[in-house]
């Protein structure tokens, strides 16, 4: 079987950890985004992936490589230019199989692929959309659907009185080759708005899956909202299997004079300092220091990081490659880009966003 999946976005709205690593390769946990992606797609029978690229490919390349880690072929098709979802499907498709995967790159999901393959093929569907609930179905558009999943309708960002079903779309759709001939060449193309709404009675079906986790990790919040739920077990992942029932996981040359409280991933090379509490809800990449006495929790510290003593990280993301001086305070979803510099004594909320190779002198925040 084969997937396309869209991967040509910015991610602007995950900067600044998006400003020097493409999205699909940003760090989640303890492997790039994209292989989870990657690692439920094998797990489901595909053995061929077409990447359809546009932001900082090259990197993406050098990241993913071949696919042959994860027992695929994955290949990669650049846009000229934007060419919206069905555009990028449309210029892809000389490498398209009669029947495949769309994904949005975006998601971080378990939906049952294979359930959703089975009810294509036994409708004989030209598209099935993957569904799942959401509590509040007014951020998103609704798909309305037949008793027997033929999809009736779509409602973009309903109001509170247009809801009758809690089902959105997923962004993993089965599509059969038919469906790229509706789509014009050489433009920009949505297949939400133009493709779907032309299906509709002519083969479109939904296939609800209410079980699965789904989560766009497009945002900070959502990024580390995905990284509790991972290393919680919320979402099927191999990472699951690494944690085991402690929920903890700490290399053995992790120099700790401090504690580590579960679910935590504690990676090659880190140094933690006395009396320093790590946890729980805490990444700590590879080589990360923590200062004596710091506490570090629901947060996600990158590669190379250093952080001082009598620190407080909490509810925070910080990239590889920062320094961070004693008695600092990084909490309330702020965001610190790669690189960056803060001196001691600065305290950093409320979302704040600190952009790649900053440099900030001590007490020059406090807010």
């Amino acid at each position: 079987m084969q997937a396309v999946i869209l991967v040509g976005g910015e991610g602007t709205r995950l900067r600044p950890l998006t400003s020097t690593v493409p999205k699909p390769v940003v760090p989640l946990v303890d492997r790039p985004f994209m292989a989870y992606m990657l690692e439920w797609l094998q797990s489901h029978g595909v053995t061929d992936v077409v990447l359809l690229m546009g932001y900082l490919s090259t990197a993406v390349r050098n990241v993913l490589g071949d696919g042959s880690r994860w027992g695929l072929n994955l290949r990669y098709v650049e846009e000229p230019d934007p060419r919206g979802t069905a555009g990028a499907l449309k210029f892809a498709e000389s490498l398209l199989d009669e029947r495949f995967f769309m994904l949005n790159g975006d998601v971080l999901t378990d939906i049952d692929l294979t359930a959703q393959l089975a009810q294509h093929e036994r409708t004989g569907a030209r598209g099935t959309l993957a569904l799942v609930p959401v509590d509040d179905p007014t951020a998103y558009g609704l798909v309305r659907t037949e008793a027997d999943g033929a999809v009736k309708g779509f409602v973009e960002k309903p109001s509170p009185d247009q809801i009758d079903t809690d089902l959105i779309s997923a962004g993993a759709y089965v599509l059969e080759r038919s469906v790229v001939d509706l789509i014009e060449p050489d433009r920009n193309v949505s297949i939400e708005r133009e493709i779907w709404p032309q299906l509709v009675g002519d083969g479109l079906y939904g296939f609800a899956d209410r079980r699965a986790y789904w989560m766009d990790i497009g945002t900070p919040e959502r990024y580390l909202q995905g990284t509790f739920d991972i290393i919680e077990g919320h979402v099927r992942t191999q990472v699951t299997e690494r944690l085991g029932s402690s929920y903890l996981s700490v290399a053995d040359d992790v120099q700790q004079a401090g504690r580590v409280v579960p679910p935590a991933v504690v990676e090659r090379g880190c140094r933690i300092g006395e009396d320093a509490h790590v946890g729980s809800l805490v990444v700590l990449g590879e080589g990360v220091t923590i200062g004596a006495r710091t506490v570090v929790e629901r947060a996600v510290v990158l590669q190379g990081t250093e952080i001082g003593e009598d620190c407080v990280l909490r509810d925070c993301i910080v990239a590889a490659g920062t320094r961070i001086g004693s008695g600092t305070h990084v909490t309330g979803g702020a965001v610190v880009g790669e690189g960056v510099t803060i001196g001691a004594d600065n305290i950093l909320t409320e979302g704040v966003r600190v952009y790649p190779h900053v440099e900030i002198p001590d007490s020059g925040i406090r807010f």
